[in-house]
């Protein structure tokens, strides 16, 4: 769980761009977005193969340039 503590006389946006990284570097919201709902082993299968072309094709753009 991310926490930060606000030292006093810190403003409140400063403690939140803290917050909000820390979430971040945690993949607290990527994770409760996996388990938000279940998926089919052969639907996740599908899923994680989508994401590997699309990286791919992304790699093989990048290098053409």
């Amino acid at each position: 769980m991310a926490e930060v503590h606000v030292t006093e006389g810190e403003p409140l946006d400063i403690a939140l761009r803290r917050f909000k990284r820390k979430v971040q570097q945690e993949e607290i919201i990527k994770d409760v977005k996996r388990h938000s709902y279940y998926m089919k082993p052969g639907e996740k299968k599908r899923f994680k193969q989508a994401i590997a072309r699309k990286r791919l094709r992304k790699r093989s753009r990048m290098s053409r340039d």
